[in-house]
């Protein structure tokens, strides 16, 4: 993957000051090392990094059309390219380069403002016509690679992270406090919003369109939904007494997904954790091309949470010798800080510094691509909320849902501090309860605990759930469970497994992560099949994929119950705490963020450090995790002065863009 940054002006009459958009492109150099190229025209300065994996040779970006009418900057990997090249070869398309970006400036010239609908890959892509007077800013359907934009005045800043549009210097930071809220109810932020007031995220399978006006006013930023996942309606999916014609389909899905992701012309290593997803993804790729693929494996020494064991085991089996990263309290609190840099967010789960890790030593011994089992447990509903969801509700009858009454009750017990009227809003605004509600809801306790009396004036009358970009009205007519994926897919995934698990600290560290189990034709094949062929008998979860595993994987790897990745959250931190964990923790830091209540922190803070809090109280101490990654969050974009750790400094560019008033937008 790459990296993109540009600067529109959407009277599309000024050409953007070069500096800037140099300056913008040069904060995404980690995205792409191996080369960098600029686009400038009237009404636009756009800027690429390159991380070189297909047609290396000849794929310097900007790409063109053969007349030069159309452009591309694409971030990503389109993984169809070859046959899509094919096909427009043969309708007379010419082509430059080998690399698969090229494919897309001469798909649209077949098919206009359709043709991310054609796409099977992970991207985010800049696309110009410069005959039409239009510019296309997309992102793939799945939310791989992301793409952000603010508006200040009449310009327009785009880029694949946060940090190429604040280093303009004419976007400055401002906390959004609901990006706060949303970090704090669901581990990370999945839709429009961000961390940043007024810096907006495109969403996963849509795009925005600016049509320059011929009167020369301000062009209008039109955001479309492209695609979006879907499920049958309720007793309509594909559930035969004799599954092995379906185990056929998915499989034959599944080894399409893995070939079209070993297209490279690079190696491409893999990812092996304890569990199924990345095992079935390794042992599949070996099957195709003929040799297990290097693989790496994440060790967390602590009791349970230790993996390797049935790493190994997976790994004997595949016959691949992984690479073993050790990645104890010492080294997450070592790593957070660059997490928190890569990732221009607060990150409350600790095993993302454990990723983090892991990506910068695939990088350290040369690779740029690894393939990773993300996906599965959102199609196959491998967490176990989801079988907790179904136990709430196996006395459920059409018409009549017991389930939604305990949930709610269960919810006011645990969260004593969350008024009835906002759990009845939460259910209204995500067409709840589902399966991760309770969930969300005990991590949310921690908003009431910690946060300051200002930052909750300034959450009054906010639901976190306002913000989440769901289909209510078809979501209606799914089985729950699809439902409670539908939620996953669109939250979960994009916010925290895509964003701070996947392309941000792997490209950190200028490592492409590619995703099997988010292919095209692999979700299409799970979303149609019966609930029981995912969450079989309540409890057996991923039923039809360790069905199609098992021809590949001994019965033990196959059947191996799903285990959750994670990191020890606040004692990774207050175990022999750093300097810089003390100093964002003490009681004139926090009263200069001015995020939290101090006198809340503190308390629980000195318990944890005194180690006086049980182990079970996991929920205080995820909410402890993200006082303290606010607050070096916060630290390293707003000016210092909370820790020693360095910080960006930002200074507004001196020389500003013709006719522009430096004023925020707030997120729509």
């Amino acid at each position: 993957m790459c990296g993109v940054a540009g600067v529109i002006d959407l009277c599309g009459r000024h050409e953007p000051h070069r500096e800037t958009v140099e300056a913008m492109t040069e904060a995404l150099a980690h995205r792409g090392p191996d080369d960098d190229g600029y686009l400038f025209a009237p009404g636009m300065g756009l800027g690429h990094r390159r991380l070189s994996i297909v047609g290396i040779e000849l794929g310097h970006q900007p790409i063109y059309n053969e007349d030069r009418t159309v452009a591309v900057m694409v971030n990503g990997e389109l993984f169809e390219h070859e046959e899509l090249r094919r096909s427009l070869k043969a309708k007379g398309h010419v082509f430059k380069s080998t690399t698969d970006s090229e494919v897309l400036v001469h798909l649209y010239e077949e098919q206009g403002e359709d043709v991310f609908t054609s796409l099977n890959g992970q991207f985010a892509a800049i696309l110009v016509d410069f005959r039409r007077r239009l510019i296309f800013l997309a992102r793939d359907r799945a939310g791989i690679c992301p793409l952000f934009w603010a508006r200040e005045g009449d310009w327009l800043y785009v880029a694949s992270e946060p940090k190429s549009i604040l280093a303009s210097g004419d976007v400055m930071p401002i906390c959004d406090p609901r990006g706060l809220d949303q970090v704090f109810n669901f581990f990370a932020i999945g839709g429009r919003r961000t961390m940043f007031a007024g810096i907006n995220s495109v969403l996963p399978g849509h795009y925005l369109k600016i049509a320059f006006r011929p009167d020369r006013r301000p062009a209008e930023i039109v955001e479309r939904r492209y695609w979006d996942y879907d499920f049958p309606d309720a007793g309509q999916e594909e559930n035969p007494e004799n599954i092995t014609p379906l185990v056929d389909e998915f499989e034959a899905a599944f080894h399409n997904a893995v070939d079209l992701r070993l297209r490279a012309d690079v190696p491409v290593v893999g990812y092996l954790s304890g569990g199924v997803d990345s095992a079935y993804v390794l042992a599949t790729a070996a099957k195709i091309r003929g040799t297990p693929p290097p693989s790496f494996t994440i060790r967390v020494p602590s009791g349970k949470l230790d993996e390797t064991p049935d790493a190994m085991v997976s790994a004997r089996s595949i016959g691949t010798n992984p690479t073993i990263v050790t990645c104890d309290a010492e080294a997450i609190r070592k790593a957070y800080p660059d997490l928190i840099r890569a990732t221009d967010s607060p990150v409350i789960d600790t095993s993302c510094a454990a990723l983090f890790s892991l990506a910068a030593e695939v990088r350290r011994q040369g690779y740029k691509v690894t393939l990773t089992g993300e996906g599965a447990d959102e199609a196959f509903a491998g967490y176990v909320w989801f079988k907790t969801g179904a136990f709430e509700q196996m006395h459920d009858r059409r018409g009549f849902r017991p389930s939604r009454i305990s949930n709610r009750i269960l919810r006011k017990l645990t969260s004593p501090a969350t008024p009835w009227r906002d759990i009845l809003r939460e259910d209204e605004l995500s067409g709840g309860p589902h399966a991760q509600t309770l969930l969300y809801s005990l991590v949310g306790r921690s908003r009431h605990m910690y946060f300051s009396r200002e930052t909750k004036a300034l959450l009054k009358g906010y639901s976190a759930y306002e913000d989440m970009p769901l289909d209510l009205e078809r979501m209606k007519r799914w089985h729950p469970l699809n439902q409670s994926l539908y939620l996953g897919y669109k939250l979960h995934l994009p916010g925290l497994l895509l964003n701070h698990k996947g392309d941000r600290i792997a490209m950190a560290n200028s490592v492409e992560t590619r995703y099997p189990f988010l292919d095209n034709g692999v979700i299409a094949a799970a979303a149609r099949i019966h609930p029981e062929l995912k969450l079989k008998g309540r409890k057996q979860d991923k039923f039809l994929l360790r069905k199609a595993a098992e021809r590949l994987l001994p019965r033990e790897v196959a059947w191996r119950p799903k285990g959750m990745f994670r990191a020890p959250f606040a004692e990774s931190f207050v175990q022999s705490p750093p300097k810089y964990v003390e100093q964002l923790m003490s009681v004139e830091s926090l009263a200069r963020a001015g995020h939290f209540d101090v006198k809340s922190v503190r308390r629980d803070y000195e318990r944890y450090v005194a180690g006086q809090v049980p182990d079970w109280r996991v929920f205080m101490s995820m909410g402890l995790g993200g006082v303290l990654s606010t607050q070096l969050w916060h630290h390293i974009n707003f000016g210092g002065g909370l820790c020693e750790l360095d910080y960006v400094e930002r200074v507004p560019q001196r020389v500003r863009h013709p006719g522009q008033e430096p004023k925020p937008v707030a997120v729509a």
